[in-house]
C-alpha cells in the first residue's frame, strides 16, 4: 500500500512553495479551500502520496479543512505548516523555525467555575518535540515552545505583551489550536507535526516584515518539512 501524508497550510504564498517543490497538482476546489495532490520518494526510496490542503487564514477555515481531510482521506501523518509572529526576540529570531509542543487559544473566555467548558481553555500538548535545538547556520530550529492561537493580526507591543503575560507564549498564529483540536478529536495527535517559521516580530512593523520575510521564512520551514515528512 502506498503511504499517504497530508499537509495543511493557510495562505497561497505558503502553499505555492510546497506545490512547486513536490510538483503537486490541483485536484479539488471546495468553496475557498483547494486540494493539491502528488507523489514523492522518501528517504527509503518508497513512493508516497502527498495531499496539500490550502485552507486560508483563521480558525474556522482551518477546522473545516482539517475535518475534510480526516473524513475523506487515509494518511499516516498530517503536518501543519505556516508562518507566525515572534513574541520572544531575545531567544527567537526572524526566519527561525519552531516545532512547538504546547498550544493554547487566547480569544476565548470561560469562567473557571464552568467545568463543562474547560476544554475551550485547556492547552493541547504534543509529544514529538523531545530533542535539543539545532543551529542550522542560516537559522535555528527550536524543538519546543508555546504557540498561542488568536484570530487577530498582531502588530503592536500591547497585544504582544498581553500574550506573553497571560500565556508565557513564544509565538502566535491564527490556526494551530483549531487544527490540533480537530486532530485531537480524531485521536491522531501521535501522527501530527506542527512546523512554524517566524516572519515578523508582532510589532508596529509586522505587516511590512510579514510580506518581506514570508518567502525566506517558508523556505526554511520547507527544509524542516522535507526532513520530517
Amino acid at each position: 500500500m502506498i503511504i499517504s501524508k497530508a499537509i495543511v497550510t493557510a495562505m497561497p504564498e505558503e502553499a505555492e512553495l510546497i506545490i512547486q517543490k513536490y510538483n503537486l497538482l490541483e485536484t479539488k476546489v471546495i468553496g475557498a479551500m483547494k486540494i493539491y495532490e502528488g507523489k514523492r520518494k522518501n528517504t527509503e526510496s518508497e513512493e508516497e502520496n502527498l495531499i496539500l490542503v490550502l485552507c486560508w487564514v483563521g480558525k474556522i477555515h482551518t477546522a473545516f479543512a482539517t475535518t475534510y481531510l480526516f473524513e475523506n482521506y487515509l494518511f499516516e501523518k498530517v503536518l501543519n505548516i505556516w508562518v507566525v509572529w515572534n513574541l520572544r526576540p531575545d531567544t527567537i529570531q526572524i526566519w527561525d523555525v519552531l516545532i512547538p509542543n504546547t498550544f493554547m487559544q487566547h480569544d476565548v473566555y470561560i469562567p473557571d467555575f464552568i467545568d463543562s467548558m474547560s476544554y475551550l481553555r485547556d492547552p493541547i500538548f504534543t509529544e514529538y518535540a523531545v530533542w535539543e535545538d539545532y543551529n542550522l547556520e542560516k537559522f535555528n530550529l527550536h524543538l519546543h515552545g508555546i504557540c498561542v492561537t488568536w484570530d487577530q493580526f498582531i502588530d503592536n507591543n500591547d497585544l504582544k505583551n498581553e500574550l506573553v503575560d497571560v500565556h508565557s507564549a513564544d509565538i502566535v498564529d491564527m490556526e494551530a489550536y483549531s487544527f490540533l483540536t480537530i486532530v485531537k478529536n480524531y485521536n491522531a495527535l501521535d501522527k501530527t507535526v506542527v512546523i512554524k517559521s517566524v516572519s515578523d516580530g508582532a510589532n508596529g512593523d509586522a505587516a511590512q516584515d510579514h510580506v518581506a520575510n514570508l518567502k525566506l521564512a517558508m523556505d526554511n520551514a520547507i527544509i524542516i518539512l522535507d526532513f520530517v515528512l
